[in-house]
This record gives structure tokens, sequence and C-alpha cells, in this order.
């Protein structure tokens, strides 16, 4: 018998290093990780092999290793700002800096002694950003807000030309706040338009109203707004460019703005036209947003584009429960929490069910009855803060929810009471295929993929990465979701 022998292939020659270049550089990209190993674990130790193979897919790797840097400690960024003011060819290469997973404390330091390090300062900083021009995503957060300092913000701003999305989540401090006023108002009596389309600003709340007045008319290009727990105002919002074309639009905790404010824009604007995600939620203990009125003007004129939209804290009533099935028919998730909804209106969310029991604005408000039933779309409920929802009620034979019947629903939010009394019932909850899964100040009810012969999967293209459902913060580049914006996103 013929042994077949192994063929060896020349410098450049083999199929993986003739493949096209667009190709190749899909390949290496599979072995770069987008969330940092925890402490100092060696990263991306896959491409560094990658470079010693040859000099095809050494080229490749470059372009990859150096396409997206994420840095998650000041020792990281040092040396990478050393490599490339020793070779600024590789600053040239570089797409996005992601410093959400950036932490000051590290090997037992300080955030003091940290400082005094000098790795990362606002020098450092706005060094590395001159050296990396073709810079079209920064994702930059709290830990970072000292060094945010007003050269570095006028860099980003009006210095990097194919910069496309920036985050700022949850920069508060005093510095950051007066930094960020000082490099927006250049814009107050300049022509000038920024290029930004994804513009994070989640938890900003030192922020003043006049920032959000001036930056967002510069905007023409916005697709991603997160001002979540800002002082934006009314007036801010309605100033966006009709030349926008929103997807993503996060406000919630705004107390600045009004529900008038808000539904004029949402059904009016040009720029709202094909929202994607949307969150109105409110804290009701401090303030409510919507009220039963803003509710009935809201609803029927949102886009059926939507595929998550948080109502949290608006004052839903139960003769709005046909206005929310209608959306039930186009979203994924959608959240309920503090509604004045009984089992009976859920319920009726997914199935067939008789007109609601209060006839108050029956008439108006109902839909023809020869309409036909068309499945819910529903991955997603939070129903958290809601009286009537209860262990006992979810438990009850009158409520329909846990079923196999409501799939695709596979998520239900609750709040602490009612998660508290879940978890103790662990023999019902293994009996109806549902676990409790808890994280951060969050807790939810899941269908078990075990149980039920599995899901579909969480992940979207409009979650940008993210694989959870009910994600509170909008995310502005594409990417796993870990650091930071993983706890903002999802545990708070």
């Amino acid at each position: 018998m013929a042994v077949e022998v192994p063929r060896t292939w020349g410098p450049g020659e083999s199929p993986l290093e003739k493949l096209p270049v667009e190709v190749l550089d899909e390949i290496i990209a599979q072995l770069a990780l987008d969330t940092p190993p925890s402490g100092y674990t060696p990263r991306n130790v896959d491409l560094i092999s990658c470079l010693l193979t040859s000099r095809t897919i050494h080229v490749a790797t470059i372009n990859t290793l150096y396409g997206h840097i994420t840095i998650p400690h000041s020792s990281i960024f040092l040396k990478f700002l050393t490599h490339i003011a020793e070779h600024p060819g590789l600053g040239t290469i570089v797409k996005r800096m992601d410093l959400s997973h950036f932490t000051s404390i590290g090997l037992g330091r300080s955030r003091q002694v940290n400082s005094e390090v000098q790795n990362m300062t606002s020098r450092t900083l706005l060094k590395c950003l001159e050296l990396t021009p073709a810079m079209q995503e920064i994702l930059l957060q709290e830990n970072l807000d000292d060094d945010i300092d007003e050269h570095v913000l006028s860099k980003i701003f009006y210095g990097l030309p194919k910069l496309r999305a920036v985050d700022f989540c949850a920069s508060s401090s005093k510095p950051f706040a007066e930094s960020f006023t000082s490099a927006v108002t250049d814009l107050v009596d300049s022509p000038l338009n920024l290029g930004i389309r994804r513009l994070g600003l989640h938890e900003c709340f030192t922020l003043p109203s006049a920032v959000f007045e001036t930056l967002l008319p510069r905007l023409p290009h916005l697709t991603h707004l997160d001002v979540s727990h800002t002082r934006i105002t009314d007036r801010a919002l309605a100033s966006i460019p009709e030349s926008a074309s929103l997807s993503h639009l996060n406000l919630g905790r705004c107390t600045q703005i009004s529900g008038h404010g808000v539904v004029d824009f949402l059904t009016s604007h040009p720029a709202a036209k094909n929202l994607v995600f949307l969150n109105l939620s409110c804290d009701i203990a401090r303030y409510r947003l919507l009220w039963e009125a803003d509710v009935e003007r809201l609803l029927p004129a949102l886009p059926t584009t939507l595929r998550s939209l948080n109502l949290n804290g608006a004052k839903i009533r139960p003769w709005h429960t046909p206005l929310i099935l209608a959306l039930t028919k186009h979203l994924e998730e959608l959240s309920l929490a503090s509604a004045d909804l009984s089992m009976q209106n859920i319920n009726a969310l997914f199935r067939p069910a008789s007109p609601p029991s209060s006839p108050t604005r029956e008439t108006a408000l109902t839909q023809e009855p020869s309409q036909p039933w068309i499945e819910p779309t529903l991955h997603y409920l939070d129903l958290s803060s809601i009286p009537a929802i209860t262990q006992s009620s979810l438990f009850s034979t009158s409520c329909i929810l846990l079923s196999p019947s409501t799939a695709p629903l596979e998520v239900i939010e609750l709040g602490d009471k009612a998660i508290s009394s879940l978890r103790e019932c662990r023999n019902t909850n293994k009996r109806l295929g549902w676990v409790v899964k808890e994280l951060g100040r969050r807790g939810w009810y899941v269908r078990d993929s075990n149980a039920t012969g599995g899901n579909q999967g969480g992940r979207r293209s409009w979650k940008m990465g993210a694989m959870w459902w009910g994600m509170r913060k909008c995310p502005v580049a594409w990417g796993e979701v870990g650091g930071l914006y993983g706890h903002y996103m999802f545990k708070k």
C-alpha cells in the first residue's frame, strides 16, 4: 500500500496564505479577545503565535492585533503607547481603543498611587490619540474621568476626522464636567458639524443642560444616543438635526425632560422614525416621565422597527393593554415595571382574550375584534414592582406566563421580593422548567433551555454583541460586553 507523503509548502505558498486578504483578516480576527482575561494573565496568546508563522500571516495578524486595542490596566497602556511611539506606522492601524475594562486598582495599588505612577494621565492619553489618527471608536468611562481634560476632549471632538463613536460612560467628576463644557463651548458660534454617529453619555449626570443644547445640533449623522441619567432637556432633544436617523435612544432616568416633550419628539421628529431600541424608564420615587395621556399618544405612534422598549415607571393602566398588545407583535424586549396591570392584563398579551375588565376607555382603545390573532415575538418581559405579580400569582392556574404556549418568551425580570420567594421553590421551578438567575441588583426568572430543548439565544444585531436580554445601556461599538459597561448594561 502506498504511503502518502505530507506535502510541504514554500514560503507564501500554503493554501491559507493564498486566501484573499479580506478572508484571511476575518479568519485571524476570530482569534482576538474582546473581553480581556482577569488580572494580568497574558492576552491574545494565539495572535502572538501567529506573528511568528510567516510574513503573510504576520501582516494579517498585525492588522487584527492593532485594529482593536483593549486596555485593562495602566501598565498595558504604557506598553502600547511606547510601542506605537517607537513604530508610528502601527498607530495608523488602530481603529478602536477600548478602555471600558480599565481599572485604577491593581497589584494592591490604590487609585492615588496609580495616579502617581503617571502611566495613564491626560498627557499620555492625548499623546496616544495624536499617534492614532485613524481612530474610529473610543470607549472611555468613569475610572478615567480625571484624565479626560479639555485638551483630550478637543482632540476627540475636533482632531480625529474618522471618529464615529465615543462613549464617556458614567464620567461625572467635577474636572470632567468643567473640561467637557469648555471643549463644547467652541461650538457655540461655529458652523462646524461633527462626524460622530454613536454617542454614549450614560450616567454623565454632572454635565449641564447647555452642553446638550450646544452639542446635539452638531451631530447630523447621529444613530445611537445614550443620555440616561443626564440633564438633557426638551429643547436639546428637539435640536437633534432632522438628517439624523436614530436607531438607539436611551432617555432613562432623565428628570429635566417632560413626557409631553418626549412624546412630541418621538411622534413628529424625522430622526425618530426608525427606532430599534428605546428606553424611557424613570424612577417613580423621584419623577414620573409618562402619564396616562402621554402613554395613549405614544404607543400607537411607535414604529414597527422597534425591538426593545422600556416603559418602566410609566403610568400604564388596564385600558392600555390593547395598545401594548399591538407592540408585542414586533418587540423582543418589553419593560413594564410599576405598571398598574393585573395578571389578566398580562395574560392578554399572550393569548386571545376577552375585553379588559375595566371599561373606562374600552371603546376608544380596544382593537377591532375581527383582527386575526398574531403570536407575540417577546423574549423578555420586565414585570418588576407590579403588585399583581408575585410568586403565588405566577404559580396559580390562572397565569399562563410560565407555560410553553408563551414561547418565545424566555426571561421575566422580577423584583427582589418575588425573586427571593422563587429562589426557595427549587422543586417547583424544576417541574415548571424555569430557573432563577441574579446579577448585581437584578433578578430574572429564566426558561430552562435544558428542560425545554433549547432556545434561540440572545444574540441580535441591534444588541451589537451583547448576549443577554434586558440591557439598560446603549452599546456604541460592536463587541462582547464586559467591564464597567457590563455593570451599567445588565447589573444596575
